[in-house]
């Protein structure tokens, strides 16, 4: 069992974004059943956020997407806004397991201002 962590800024981003906005990412990688599960939470973004993923790459390099791109609800009443959290879950091929222990996965936040990332934090795995 793993806990995986990782803080988001703009300043990951490449090239890097300007702005306020953080998120935090925390959870669990099970290597007995390869299922990950994880929070994410962001403050101060410029908008709602209307993308998010997981991605292959090393700190300061982009890379390719992993598993199916994040939803967020529609932003009215209690839904996603500028400051939020999102709950998942996903099960991991043996490439993606090493990637993700290895170092080399990160994620993503995008706004309707930076559709390609507003923050950005590589996760970490460390061993319960």
């Amino acid at each position: 069992m793993y806990t995986l962590s990782g803080n988001g800024s703009g300043s990951q981003v490449v090239p890097v974004v300007a702005g306020s906005g953080t998120s935090t990412f925390s959870g669990t990688y099970n290597g007995s059943t390869g299922v990950m599960s994880y929070t994410t939470t962001w403050v101060n973004l410029s908008g709602n956020p209307t993308s998010g993923s997981f991605y292959y790459g090393a700190s300061g390099s982009n890379g390719a997407v992993i598993g199916t791109p994040w939803t967020f609800p529609t932003p009215t009443g209690t839904t996603a806004a500028g400051s939020g959290s999102l709950s998942g879950s996903m099960t991991l091929n043996a490439t993606q397991a090493a990637e993700l222990i290895g170092g080399t996965v990160y994620y993503i936040l995008g706004t309707a201002a930076n559709a390609s990332g507003e923050v950005r934090g590589q996760i970490t795995a460390s061993v319960q």
